[in-house]
């Protein structure tokens, strides 16, 4: 316990839940969250101890922003998201638009038309040698990095609005741009291509082990044995307990470790941007997947199933389920068992490859939503 816990018995919540949410939320904005970033302030110098000394994440405060560099670990399948309609990760496109707008916003001004804005973006897009065609799909992704920059809080419109250009490539808007805030967006050494190839990658290069292995607890779902070498399983496996009770006091998350892996388990079910199991068709019909993989897995030697396989089962699963599945969906199976694979491939409860006959795999986290109580017992001791 700190010396700030001891003085004040509310101060192991509030620093708990300012890292709960910085987790969650990397740029914390005083627009967007003003109590959050006050506890943050309030909480600044034992939140940021946690992350550098236990994860080696780095915290920048300032008076109405708090930024998390995550620099230890980069998560695979991890992409930002546009919420304005429906949740969807960027396209693309529309990240090579964030990047050139970032590039010729980071060091001002700080109000600009829209207009000047296409422009400083068609020329840093010619000095990066990017080919910009000019046309209404580049215009809608232009919009949409602009409006997930003001969602973030690094620019706002004063006057109309940058929806208009998604159609009308003569409209124009009045912007106000954060030059302050957008210079925090890219990781310090993003330039660093060895940095690069570790963080994003399986390989920890030069990060101290403990960092490494706290961060991947954080940030993927599931840690398995397979993704750690013989020394850094070990040493996780020896310092469990001790893993487990700084994770809990920073997180309030529980470490569930079986000989195939360990899951950072979150009892709000909160800190993840993908929620499972989840409403919706592609949700559904994932969870019933599953159901019909751990069944079958009992009478395969390895839990692998060719392409094939996965969309007549998906193809079944949408014609008993025809009457509350979207109709869109159940018309294209194998786009559908698609959306369902990228669905447990990024929640690390299978993993896809390029060879249809042995397409998807299904790996031992996925036991945990098996629902027959009669068999989930065995087949989990064969899933695993």
């Amino acid at each position: 316990m700190s010396d700030d816990q001891r003085d004040d018995p509310q101060a192991a919540g509030e620093q708990r839940d300012a890292a709960r949410h910085l987790l969650m939320n990397p740029i914390t904005t005083a627009e967007r969250d003003p109590a959050m970033l006050r506890l943050i302030r309030r909480h600044e110098a034992a939140v940021d101890r946690w992350f550098t000394q236990r994860l080696g994440y780095r915290l920048h405060v300032d008076t109405d922003t708090a930024r998390l560099y995550k620099s230890t670990y980069v998560p695979e399948r991890r992409p930002l998201l546009a919420t304005w309609s429906t949740t969807r990760p960027l396209r693309q496109l529309e990240y090579t638009m964030l990047a050139l707008l970032c590039a010729c916003t980071a060091a001002g001004p700080a109000v600009v038309s829209l207009r000047d804005l296409v422009d400083e973006v068609r020329s840093a897009a010619a000095e990066a040698g990017v080919d910009l065609a000019g046309d209404t799909a580049e215009r809608r992704a232009l919009v949409a990095a602009l409006r997930w920059m003001i969602e973030q809080g690094l620019a706002s419109e004063l006057h109309e609005q940058v929806e208009r250009y998604s159609t009308d490539e003569t409209a124009d808007a009045v912007l106000r741009m954060r030059p302050d805030r957008i210079a925090l967006v890219p990781l310090p050494t993003l330039g660093d291509l060895d940095f690069e190839a570790s963080a994003a990658g399986s390989s920890r290069g030069e990060i101290p082990v403990r960092q490494w292995l706290r961060a991947r607890l954080v940030e993927d779902p599931v840690l398995y044995r397979d993704d750690c070498s013989d020394e850094e399983w070990g040493e996780l496996r020896r310092r469990l307990g001790e893993e487990s009770a700084w994770l809990d006091e920073m997180f309030g998350v529980t470490l569930e470790s079986r000989a195939e892996g360990i899951a950072a388990i979150d009892g709000l079910g909160r800190l993840s941007d993908q929620r499972f199991p989840t409403s919706g068709t592609t949700g559904h019909a994932a969870l019933l997947l599953i159901e019909r993989l751990v069944a079958q897995r009992v009478d395969r030697s390895q839990p692998v199933w060719s392409q094939t396989e996965v969309i007549e089962i998906v193809s079944d699963l949408a014609e008993r389920n025809a009457t509350v599945w979207a109709n869109d969906k159940i018309e294209a199976p194998p786009k559908l068992a698609a959306e369902v694979a990228d669905l447990l491939v990024d929640l690390r409860l299978a993993r896809r490859s390029d060879d249809h006959d042995c397409w998807l795999t299904l790996l031992p986290a996925a036991a945990r939503f098996f629902v027959d109580p009669d068999l989930v017992t065995g087949v989990q001791e064969r899933l695993l």
